[in-house]
C-alpha cells in the first residue's frame, strides 16, 4: 500500500453557518475531518476512518472527500444510521455549534471497520476526544486503532477536543489520559486543560501531559497563540495577525497543517509556526473546511513583513 502522511478517525458532519444576512451557508466540517482536509490542502496524502449514513450529506461528504484526493477505502455505508449534522451561529462571545448527531452513523464504529493495512501505511494516525466521546464503540475503535499505529510503528497525534455536551469531565479524564499516554504529539488547548486538569498556566499544563507519556505537547491558547512543550522546555509562538471572521475549526486547520510539515521533515517549532499561519488564514472565511489554505498562501502570508 502506497504511503499515507495522515489517517484520520471520527465523525465527518454536514455543516449549516449562520450568515450575516440570516441565510445558511452549506458546508462541512467535523473536528478529524478537518484535520485531514487541512494537510491534504497543503500536498499531503490523507485517508479518512469513519462511517456515513445512506443520505444526501453522506453523498455530499464523499464527493468533497474524493474531490480533495482524501482516501476513501475507510469509510463504511451504514444503511440504519443518518450522516451528523451541526450548526453554526455567531454572537458578541463568538461562534456557537448546535449538534444533531446522536445515533449517527460514525457513532455506530467499530473496531472490525478498521483496517491494519491502511493504519500501518500511516506516516501519523490521528484522533481525538470527539472520536471517542461519540460512543463507546467509537472510543474502542479509536483505542484499537492506536495500539494498532504503536505496532506499526506509525506515530499518533490526538487532540483532546474536550465537549462538556458530550461527555462528563469526570468519564473523558481517564480516556484521554490513556490516549495520551500513546501520543507522540498530543494538542490541547488550555480551556481544555482547565476543565480536564485544572490547569491554565502552559508551562503546568505542558509538564502534566508530558508526565503522561505524550511526546511532545501543542498548547493553543487562541490570539496569546501556541506554546510547545518539550522534554527541552517551553517556547511560545505568537499568534499570526489576520483580519478573522469565523474561528470554526482553526484549531484542526493548525493541527492538519502541523501533520503536514512534520511529514515533510520539519521540526516542531517551524511546523508549528507554518501551522500557526495556516490556522489564522482558516479564520478569513465562513466555516470549517471552505476556508482551508492551500500551500502559497501560508507560504505568502509567513513571507509578509510583521
Amino acid at each position: 500500500m502506497s504511503p499515507i502522511d495522515v489517517v484520520a478517525i471520527g465523525e465527518p458532519l454536514y455543516e449549516l453557518n449562520r450568515q450575516p444576512d440570516g441565510n445558511w451557508l452549506t458546508g462541512f466540517g467535523g473536528d478529524t475531518l478537518n484535520v485531514a482536509m487541512a494537510a491534504a490542502r497543503l500536498g499531503s496524502r490523507a485517508a479518512y476512518v469513519t462511517r456515513l449514513g445512506d443520505d444526501i450529506f453522506a453523498d455530499e461528504l464523499r464527493v468533497l472527500m474524493q474531490r480533495e484526493a482524501i482516501d476513501t477505502s475507510a469509510v463504511v455505508q451504514d444503511r440504519g444510521a443518518p450522516t451528523g449534522l451541526y450548526f453554526v451561529t455567531h454572537g458578541p462571545t463568538g461562534h456557537v455549534f448546535t449538534y444533531r448527531r446522536a445515533g449517527s452513523a460514525a457513532s455506530r464504529m467499530r473496531p472490525e471497520d478498521l483496517d491494519p493495512a491502511l493504519i500501518a501505511s500511516a506516516r501519523f494516525l490521528h484522533a481525538s476526544g470527539i472520536s471517542q466521546a461519540i460512543s463507546d464503540s467509537a472510543a474502542e475503535t479509536v483505542a484499537a486503532a492506536i495500539a494498532m499505529a504503536r505496532r506499526a510503528g506509525v506515530r499518533v497525534s490526538y487532540d483532546t477536543n474536550f465537549r462538556p455536551r458530550l461527555w462528563a469531565a469526570e468519564k473523558a479524564r481517564p480516556v484521554i489520559e490513556a490516549a495520551a499516554a500513546w501520543a507522540d504529539i498530543l494538542k490541547t488547548s488550555a480551556e481544555d486543560a482547565e476543565a480536564l486538569f485544572g490547569l491554565r498556566n502552559p508551562a503546568e499544563i505542558g509538564r502534566r501531559v508530558l508526565g503522561l507519556g505524550a511526546g511532545s505537547v501543542v498548547i493553543t491558547l487562541g490570539k496569546d497563540g501556541v506554546a510547545l512543550a518539550t522534554r527541552d522546555g517551553l517556547e511560545h509562538l505568537p499568534a499570526c495577525k489576520v483580519a478573522a471572521v469565523d474561528a470554526t475549526g482553526a484549531g484542526d486547520a493548525f493541527t492538519g497543517a502541523l501533520l503536514a510539515e512534520l511529514a515533510r521533515g520539519e521540526a516542531l517549532a517551524a511546523a508549528a509556526r507554518f501551522a500557526n499561519a495556516a490556522a489564522g488564514l482558516a479564520t478569513q472565511g465562513y466555516g470549517a473546511i471552505a476556508p482551508l489554505p492551500r500551500r502559497a498562501a501560508v507560504e505568502a502570508l509567513l513571507a509578509t513583513p510583521g
